[in-house]
């Protein structure tokens, strides 16, 4: 992976400072563990000066959330104001009480998961929770990624309800993202973060978005470097952000919510409304979109997907022979890894091992996507 490290510098414009909108620490019941020390080494290794942080959905999250925000606190303290707490809510279990416990102790800000926590956004359980984060200035940051209905009405009319306060739409927004966009584009203080698996939910956001209205996140520890850092970059280069947007995005956004400073009026989206790729590039794509849903289930690659992704890289004709070599390099590496997935032992080294492969993938598919034609 050290290659990809150096691979990162080279995108990262000069001096770049970064923060990192969404992540988690602590245990979730489907078995991902965020752990503070990993947390903390990855801030330093990447340069990352601060992040928004909040507990997953814990075992121990019954009554509302309240040992796994006690847990964040304490981590938030620990890393001297590096790790920003939010206080996680479930709306079932005095949702109020504990925002107000927490902000009191120092949180700075709110996490909402509408799926996990199985909610919708017409609940008006929702409105005294905006209006909480509106007097205290204090961010909202709610899930908007896969497992919702549609959400884009009814988010927007609590949006509009409470303009105090400030909204970060998690991973991208793509449950819903093309309606998001339209009835959220342009409001100051409403943003997306870039916490996706691929690069072209990323190209949909910046076609239709300013780039005032996106901050990069990495969602870990789903999300891994050095590919949540790369999918962003690429992605803005690609949809044609010039540096001081894209420094924005990295830092420069979340700064101004984690400052309490009043959001940029957003420009206009930039982005790409035609996107066109190397015919060998697309065939390796989709060779990849389909080998991700295997592996993240934990089944062997009986279909031979990964073959064929290989296959496609001896394909000259539309030239990126540097970016083929990559994707042939990491996707060699991943199938041996795919082929030695444990079926039996410890679940932590079972999981480990299946996100590492998965990590080689994902840095294979972004190559495919942003390379441009």
């Amino acid at each position: 992976m050290a290659q990809w490290d150096d691979e990162l510098r080279k995108e990262l414009p000069e001096g770049a400072e970064i923060f990192d909108a969404h992540t988690h620490l602590g245990t979730d019941i489907d078995g991902m563990v965020g752990i503070y020390e990993d947390l903390e080494r990855g801030m330093d290794k990447y340069g990352i000066s601060r992040c928004f942080m909040f507990c997953l959905d814990e075992p121990d999250r019954h009554p509302g959330f309240r040992a796994g925000n006690d847990r964040t606190l304490e981590f938030g303290e620990r890393s001297k104001g590096r790790m920003i707490p939010f206080v996680r809510l479930d709306l079932a279990e005095d949702p109020i009480g504990e925002a107000i416990r927490m902000l009191d102790r120092g949180a700075r800000g709110i996490k909402l998961h509408p799926r996990a926590q199985k909610f919708l956004l017409n609940d008006e359980r929702l409105s005294p929770i905006f209006e909480l984060a509106a007097d205290r200035k204090v961010p909202i940051l709610i899930h908007g990624g896969r497992g919702l209905p549609p959400i884009a009405d009814d988010l927007a009319r609590v949006v509009d309800r409470y303009r105090e306060a400030q909204l970060i739409v998690a991973h991208a927004g793509i449950a819903d993202l093309a309606a998001l966009a339209d009835r959220l584009c342009g409001k100051a203080g409403v943003f997306f973060d870039t916490s996706v698996w691929s690069p072209l939910d990323l190209l949909g956001l910046f076609r239709l978005v300013g780039p005032e209205q996106v901050a990069y996140a990495s969602d870990y520890p789903y999300g891994q470097q050095p590919a949540s850092l790369l999918i962003t970059l690429r992605t803005a280069r690609l949809a044609q952000l010039n540096d001081m947007e894209v420094r924005g995005v990295l830092a420069g956004n979340a700064n101004r919510i984690a400052d309490g400073e009043p959001a940029l009026e957003p420009s206009a989206p930039k982005g790409l409304e035609t996107f066109q790729q190397p015919i060998s590039l697309a065939r390796i794509h989709q060779y990849l979109s389909m080998a991700t849903p295997l592996l993240w289930t934990r089944q062997q690659d009986r279909i031979g997907v990964l073959g064929l992704a290989l296959n496609a890289c001896d394909d000259r004709a539309n030239g990126h022979q540097e970016e083929l070599e990559q994707i042939r390099e990491l996707l060699s590496v991943a199938q041996d890894m795919w082929l030695t997935l444990p079926e039996d032992g410890d679940e932590r080294d079972r999981m480990a091992h299946t996100r590492a492969t998965f990590r080689l993938i994902h840095l294979a598919d972004i190559v495919a996507v942003t390379t441009p034609a």
